[in-house]
């Protein structure tokens, strides 16, 4: 049983903004279905291929940052394609008890990861994976469990089903009764019905009972409707929790004392991250102290892989994941208004032996980071000088942005989107004043009460709170005379329409000072004609949603391009005179017309100049770890299914190095 009332306001809510928003962000759950449908067959010749094309579909459902159960299981199945055919078989036997398969086959895994030679901690077979698997297979009959978001349905719709940790069997039970009773409410609504049918296309699996449906609504609950995720996913959730390198403060100190250890880049890091209290991602040290966040995740990364070689501690297991940063410190994912997408904090022994090391020579200031060098001024030279595009291109970009007053910068991975907005923003207010520029990211947690205003828990109750777009407008009315920029980076990660609510016809250039009434205080409200709104947008990000058509009216779309022909970069490549370096960017060109070409990708999925820029020194280490751990993990999205492909530049790319 459960709130019937509330679960129909849900569902009213949900019908509005399905078409829109949730079935372009969702359709790929009846994909994952039909792509798993049309291939799985236990008796094929290739047991393993069949296997990954069955599961090809599913890279937003068995993979994401810290969770990899698809390539574990298809890893594992390369060693030992017989028992993780059996493994499968006894899961899909439906003469059998489901809790049984369940735990059968998370046994079954752990035992071949123990036997296999995988370098990574874990082999994420869990309840969640598992009942995935159920789900692809039989897609008429099971859901996909995962307790946080089982928890946070049941609390929302005060439901009487009790769900609690380490009760597995009793919360898979009771998550089938709650699940079906769910979907036999939906099953009954010919409205959601016809909005679903009027979607599912060729591509998609027909969903005849809803279950992929009730799976979908249940996503849209926990994330949009609760805060109990947030809760029990993110919060103190520090990973690996089971690795350490085994160094004591002691160790830590004498390799802090180390100059061929920690370099003064690495030190910077350290002092940077202490100073933010030994808690930070990479893109708030950047916001606050300068350099690309890139340069504190690579600094770490090479840190980490210098402490092994000389410790002879244990290697970090995920390494075949990028993952070294281990070493130095626990990771979990960005909280909700958290800047960046994953927080680090520093290991316990290392932030003591911080303590007692003297860092105050460290200059935690990039001297090339304009936020640290206010009022200084800044011209379109310098901008020119900075940002690797034509004057033309420059004046065009400038003019757009004025006019429409909202610019969107979209491109392909690393062409320095982020970069060029800020310093955009310079130009045209023709000093470095940051006062003046306000820089966020989007999430799909964003809310309009982040972004505006909305009420927040306090001890007593609750409090109206302003949000950072409110107040960044206050600010920009009271000095009309000067620009103000607000820049939104992974501007299509956020349900945009939600988040900005009214505001949305504001943000327009022809209502812009036009006043209108904000829902939760009556009061009017303007955004004022000085203050200009840069988003940017990865296109390659195929997670996404597309931009709304209501927002696409609102904003002029610019394209960044990678700029390795341009004549800043072709200075920058010379300065180094590296013949190596030479052969890489010409590689990676060779590569970019190779993803152009594909019909699959195109030039949105090039590699960007980015990736490249802003070394101080040009060594090999350096120009490996790009390709490492920025061009490779790419290119094995890109390529999941033409392993021949993938290798082949892979061997390209290595081969500049001998």
């Amino acid at each position: 049983m459960f709130n019937e009332g509330k679960f129909d306001s849900i569902i009213t809510e949900y019908k509005k903004q399905f078409i829109q928003s949730q079935w372009p962000k969702e359709k790929f759950k009846w994909e994952a279905v039909k792509c798993f449908q049309d291939n799985w067959d236990i008796n094929a010749d290739d047991f393993i291929e069949m296997l990954k094309k069955s599961l090809a579909k599913t890279e937003n459902l068995l993979s994401s940052k810290n969770n990899f159960p698809k390539d574990t299981i298809i890893n594992l199945a390369k060693v030992y394609p017989n028992e993780v055919c059996k493994m499968f078989i006894e899961l899909f036997d439906e003469s059998k008890n489901i809790y049984e398969r369940i735990s059968t086959f998370k046994e079954n895994s752990e035992a071949l990861f123990k036997k296999s030679e995988e370098t990574d901690n874990r082999h994420y077979q869990t309840e969640n994976a598992i009942t995935i698997y159920l789900w692809l297979r039989y897609p008429d009959k099971y859901y996909i469990y995962k307790f946080s978001d089982v928890v946070a349905v049941s609390n929302e719709l005060e439901s009487n089903y009790i769900f609690k940790r380490g009760e597995f069997s009793n919360n898979i039970e009771n998550f089938f009764k709650f699940y079906d009773e769910i979907c036999s409410k939906l099953q009954s609504d010919n409205e959601l019905k016809n909005i679903l049918s009027s979607v599912i296309t060729d591509t998609c699996y027909p969903d005849p009972e809803l279950k992929t449906l009730t799976i979908d609504i249940g996503y849209f609950i926990s994330r949009y409707y609760s805060n109990e995720n947030d809760s029990d996913i993110l919060v103190n959730e520090w990973e690996p929790i089971d690795y350490s390198p085994k160094l004591s403060i002691e160790d830590w100190e004498n390799l802090l004392n180390d100059s061929n250890i920690f370099d003064e880049n690495s030190l910077k890091v350290m002092k940077c991250i202490k100073d933010c209290g030994g808690i930070a991602s990479c893109t708030q040290l950047s916001n606050l102290y300068g350099e690309t966040a890139n340069f504190y995740n690579i600094t770490s990364s090479t840190l980490a892989k210098r402490i092994v070689k000389k410790t002879g501690c244990p290697k970090p297991a995920s390494i075949k994941n990028n993952k070294w940063w281990p070493v130095l410190y626990l990771g979990r994912l960005a909280e909700k208004n958290e800047e960046g997408s994953f927080i680090w904090k520093l290991r316990d022994e290392l932030s003591e032996a911080l303590n007692k090391v003297d860092l105050s020579y460290i200059d935690k200031k990039n001297s090339t980071d304009f936020s640290l060098n206010q009022n200084k001024k800044y011209t379109k030279e310098d901008f020119l000088k900075d940002v690797y595009i034509s004057e033309e291109k420059y004046d065009k970009l400038v003019t757009v942005l004025k006019r429409k007053k909202n610019i969107i910068l979209q491109g392909a991975p690393g062409v320095g989107k982020t970069f060029l907005a800020k310093r955009l923003a310079y130009s045209i207010m023709g000093e470095k004043d940051d006062e003046r520029v306000k820089f966020i990211q989007f999430h799909q947690n964003y809310s309009y009460e982040d972004f505006v205003m909305g009420y927040k828990p306090i001890k007593e109750g609750f409090e109206l709170k302003y949000g950072i777009f409110y107040n960044f407008c206050q600010k920009a009315t009271k000095n009309p005379d000067k620009d103000y920029f607000f820049i939104i980076d992974e501007i299509n990660r956020g349900n945009l329409s939600k988040i900005f609510g009214e505001l949305l016809m504001l943000i327009e250039a022809d209502y812009r000072d036009e006043k209108a009434t904000l829902a939760y205080t009556g009061s009017d409200f303007s955004v004022p004609k000085n203050l200009h709104i840069i988003g940017m947008m990865n296109i390659a990000d195929r997670s996404l949603a597309m931009i709304d058509y209501a927002l696409r009216r609102r904003f002029s779309f610019f394209d960044i391009e990678p700029a390795f022909d341009s004549d800043g970069f072709s200075n920058y490549k010379k300065e180094f005179s590296n013949n190596t370096f030479d052969r890489l960017i010409k590689k990676i060109k060779e590569l970019n017309t190779e993803i152009t070409q594909d019909k699959s990708l195109g030039k949105g999925f090039c590699i960007g100049h980015s990736y490249f820029c802003n070394a101080k020194e040009c060594t090999e280490d350096w120009m490996k770890d790009i390709v490492e751990f920025d061009i490779f993990p790419m290119l094995s999205e890109y390529w999941f299914d033409d392993e021949v492909n993938l290798n082949k530049w892979k061997d390209i790319l290595y081969g500049v190095f001998e």
